[in-house]
């Protein structure tokens, strides 16, 4: 475990797993520790992964500042990050609630970039919905399975803002194309209560401008690759491409029979996708 102090002085942590070209990696959640993303289905027999804690999470410390928790703050981590790695330049890989903090600091960072991946990607800062399916019918998909009712009493409690660690564990298998002990495994791996602050921080009083946005992105020059899962219920296909459409340079891969987290479900395609678009 190695740290530094960021913009703040808030100690942030990160993980070094593998040899190679570093690939800077930001987990989701938000608020969830890094160690979830594992080493990203074999990424890391090939390139260097940095995984970063966001602060008040894991190995990094809490701010003195709660208001720092939040999305468009979270982006002056990454940027200390990079300065106190020496890179010039850099490749970001970002998952879910991550790559809205990756999309901001592509925004206001450009010229930084080599390479940008948005793994299942949150887009809340670029106003991307899905207005061809009902999240409530793509649910009901998995209506045969025996975890559903109560996965569905779950998730209808979190839309009420039911935030317990009870209701959260409830929810995992919409999360998953399949739910078995591997996935089961996975689904609370970086999950802790001590996150709480910065999961309810992450979007606290944050207001984006996602006209501004886009026109930022418009300009960033770095191939960018969006990543989807075709069983994603929370970040469907549709959101994914219409997303591509954002970026200069866009390449779009859909893993099959994978939802939000597609490097759990079937490493070896995820690691194969993903290495064939940072090869020079």
């Amino acid at each position: 475990m190695t740290r530094f102090a960021s913009y703040d002085g808030t100690e942030i942590g990160y993980r070094v797993l593998g040899d190679g070209p570093p690939l800077i990696c930001l987990p989701g959640g938000p608020g969830r520790a890094g160690e979830y993303l594992g080493d990203l289905g074999g990424l890391a027999r090939a390139r260097r992964l940095i995984i970063p804690d966001s602060r008040g999470v894991g190995l990094s410390a809490d701010p003195v500042d709660p208001a720092t928790f939040r999305a468009d703050r979270i982006v002056e981590d990454v940027e200390a990050l990079r300065v106190h790695l020496g890179l010039e330049r850099m490749d970001l890989l970002a998952h879910s609630a991550g790559a809205i903090v990756a999309t901001l600091y592509a925004a206001d960072y450009p010229d930084r970039l080599s390479k940008l991946i948005l793994v299942t990607p949150g887009l809340a800062a670029l106003d991307v919905d899905d207005t061809e399916n009902d999240v409530s019918a793509a649910l009901a998909l998995r209506k045969d399975e025996p975890w559903y009712p109560s996965a569905l009493a779950a998730m209808e409690k979190a839309d009420e803002g039911d935030r317990t660690m009870e209701t959260y564990r409830a929810t995992r298998p919409f999360y998953y194309g399949r739910w078995d002990e591997t996935t089961r495994g996975h689904a609370l791996v970086g999950v802790s209560q001590r996150n709480q602050a910065a999961r309810d921080g992450f979007f606290a009083d944050v207001t984006f401008d996602p006209p501004a946005i886009r026109a930022s992105l418009a300009k960033l020059t770095c191939p960018v690759l969006l990543y989807g899962g075709d069983m994603d219920t929370w970040v469907t296909p549709v959101m994914v491409r219409e997303a591509a459409t954002v970026f200069r340079d866009a390449t779009v891969t859909i893993q099959p029979e994978t939802g939000h987290f597609p490097w759990v479900e079937d490493p070896e395609f995820f690691a194969a996708a993903v290495s064939s678009f940072l090869a020079p």
